[in-house]
């Protein structure tokens, strides 16, 4: 990738990866040697560096801490039995990230800092990629405004980042989903479909209610009737009703890279998929059936992950036995061997790392 932008790195000068057991790696919680940084001010991007990870300082006024402008995205890179690394599909993440951005009156970034960067970062920290399957390298890119000034207006400088960390599995059992029908994570124009800051923060009362209650995470409903499935926590949605594969669909859902993945495999083997609005009550009416075959949530961090039960007005839904489910262990098979180099990459996901 030829690149307008000269990324200088300064090497850390104590590596902390002697200090890692990667045998029991917790998500989110070690971070590697090094972050990417860049700072847009003037109308144009600067600087471009790698430099240690660590804190760094910013002013209490900066507009992030007051008026919410804040993205961010989720990536994997992943390790190969040869060394190679991979990294799958960034190129979504970062028309994903630019499409926030816009949304939230913020500088795009352009694909030499987001993609060259992150390459960059993993050549530097290559060394902090488990190979252990089951395992990978957990990338996080993010934006947010720095001007030091109060006022309701976008910013006129921010700051983007890009740090790292060794991670194992998100979710380590099935989930047990209540239906919230109350509170709301995003409304029709609003900004559901963006990864922003905001989205996560009103999510976090709800889902400690339904943890309090035995629930490992909230099923969203639609704003304005709650009848419509959006999304469960910090993943998507997806379905096997009669012989289809259907995932919820609108503006107020987050377009899922795993999700978008998942789609393009089921049609490229044959099956039916759909992409619409399902009812609550479609989704019971199909469990107590039984033409509710699979439910399972697909993310970047919960990659696919079974459902188990969904509470819904008090009552408790049992799904079918994990084990068995055709459609998710197919999909998890073939993205386990895809991501970790077993098989052909006939889709071109693979971004090698060189």
């Amino acid at each position: 990738m030829t690149s307008n932008y000269s990324i200088q790195v300064e090497s850390t000068s104590q590596s902390r990866l002697s200090e890692i057991d990667f045998s029991t790696l917790k998500f989110g919680s070690i971070f590697s040697d090094h972050m990417l940084w860049a700072e847009y001010k003037d109308s144009a991007w600067q600087e471009v560096k790698i430099v240690p990870y660590g804190p760094f300082s910013i002013s209490p006024a900066a507009s992030a801490l007051h008026y919410g402008q804040a993205i961010f995205e989720g990536i994997k890179a992943y390790k190969f039995e040869d060394g190679s690394i991979s990294i799958f599909r960034p190129d979504e993440n970062w028309k994903r990230f630019n499409t926030s951005a816009k949304r939230l009156q913020m500088p795009e970034v352009p694909e030499e800092i987001f993609l060259g960067g992150m390459h960059k970062l993993l050549e530097v920290d290559q060394k902090w990629i488990p190979q252990k399957e089951g395992s990978s390298l957990y990338i996080r890119p993010f934006m947010f405004a720095t001007e030091d000034h109060l006022g309701v207006h976008p910013s006129i400088s921010y700051k983007f980042l890009i740090i790292t960390c060794p991670v194992g599995a998100y979710y380590s059992q099935p989930l047990k989903l209540k239906v919230e029908t109350h509170f709301t994570r995003a409304a029709e124009g609003g900004v559901g479909f963006s990864k922003n800051a905001g989205n996560y923060a009103l999510s976090l009362y709800p889902t400690q209610k339904a943890l309090d209650e035995g629930f490992d995470q909230v099923m969203w409903t639609d704003a304005k009737e709650h009848k419509y499935i959006e999304e469960a926590g910090t993943a998507n949605l997806i379905f096997r009703i009669g012989d289809t594969i259907i995932t919820p669909h609108g503006e107020t859902i987050l377009h899922g890279i795993t999700r978008k993945t998942i789609i393009e495999l089921a049609d490229k083997w044959g099956y039916k998929t759909e992409q619409r609005k399902v009812s609550i009550q479609e989704l019971i009416d199909g469990i107590k059936s039984g033409t509710v075959s699979d439910a399972f949530a697909a993310g970047t961090a919960a990659t696919v992950t079974p459902i188990s039960t969904i509470g819904w007005e008090g009552k408790l839904y049992e799904l079918p036995p994990v084990e068995g489910r055709e459609f998710s262990e197919r999909v998890l098979k073939y993205l386990n061997e895809l991501r970790y180099g077993k098989i052909e990459d006939e889709f071109g996901w693979n971004h090698i790392v060189k």
